[in-house]
């Protein structure tokens, strides 16, 4: 087997300088060490790889369809030494990472990440923008929606629901809204996506021709964080992710309402550049965050039961 190989680098080196002394110069053997290497090559296989001329050497029709078969042989061996070798490697070096603006969410697993790897140097920039994950250079980002880039590989980390929620005093003062048309009334806090400065739709169930219900803006922010303050300091209702509420809703500063006509569930995913080979310092973070992510977001949160209403009138 090891002997079928030697050949193929050989058939392959020389097809590529179509000369048998270059190619052994190459592949730091003798002339004769190829030459007789390619003949018993043509012999066990029964065609000729080469037409020979005292000058130069060129492909048969036969050495050529060969020759693209051969290539990819020997890029699965080269593949498979550099698996193998990487496994004996520590993850270590710099990693260059762009994540969403919910630091709640993953600041837990990445302190995690950086105690269980500490060789690794996180490079991290948190930005809700669309950001070019191989012109800009990052090593993986994790963003929500599908995937659009061909480039890119990807893989769902988890799943999370947009939930309507309000301060219980805010309610108290405002009422609590029975339909999405009670909103007119109501203070509403709207998230303005980065790339674009438009805002981002409230996800009623209705039918997909239905017209957008008309909400009044009482603030505009493109990061949700700012919007659970704004909401927590009774200004009025913002809709918002359920990790990013689920505390508040735990402790009752906050009060989800509208459940049953509010239904989405998006998908959170890591994405990095498409490659044959994997930096152990991409894999195991990719790993590790893929377990680590909203393993503590599975339980039911308090107050989501479909009711219109879940806070005081």
């Amino acid at each position: 087997m090891v002997e079928s190989l030697s050949a193929i680098a050989f058939f392959v080196q020389a097809a590529e300088t179509r000369n048998f002394s270059e190619a052994a110069r190459s592949l730091g053997v003798s002339s004769s060490t190829v030459g007789k290497g390619i003949c018993r090559l043509e012999a066990r296989l029964g065609v000729r790889l080469f037409h020979r001329s005292t000058r130069s050497i060129t492909l048969t029709a036969e050495g050529a369809l060969f020759l693209e078969r051969c290539r990819r042989i020997l890029c699965e061996v080269e593949s498979a030494e550099l698996e193998l070798s990487e496994t004996r490697q520590a993850p270590a070096g710099r990693l260059r990472i762009s994540l969403p603006l919910v630091g709640m969410l993953v600041m837990p697993a990445l302190t995690d990440f950086m105690h269980r790897y500490p060789a690794i140097e996180l490079d991290v920039d948190f930005s809700d923008r669309l950001v070019d994950v191989i012109n800009e250079g990052f090593d993986v980002v994790m963003r929500t929606g599908e995937p659009t880039d061909s480039r890119l590989v990807s893989r769902p980390v988890g799943t999370y629901r947009l939930l309507l929620v309000a301060s219980p005093a805010y309610l108290a003062d405002r009422g609590t809204p029975a339909s999405p048309a009670d909103l007119a009334h109501h203070a509403c806090l709207q998230h303005k996506f980065p790339t674009t400065g438009k805002l981002e739709p409230w996800p009623w169930t209705r039918a997909p021709d239905a017209p957008e219900w008309a909400l009044p803006v009482s603030m505009t922010c493109n990061t949700s964080a700012a919007l659970l303050d704004v909401a927590l300091a009774g200004l009025g209702i913002a809709c918002l992710p359920d990790f990013l509420v689920r505390p508040s809703l735990e402790r009752g500063d906050l009060v989800s309402v509208l459940d049953r006509h509010v239904q989405h569930e998006g998908t959170f995913r890591l994405l990095w550049p498409s490659s044959k080979h994997l930096a152990p310092k991409l894999r195991v973070f990719i790993d590790f965050m893929g377990a680590a992510l909203f393993k503590d977001c599975n339980t039911d949160l308090p107050g989501i039961a479909g009711n219109d209403s879940a806070g005081p009138g």
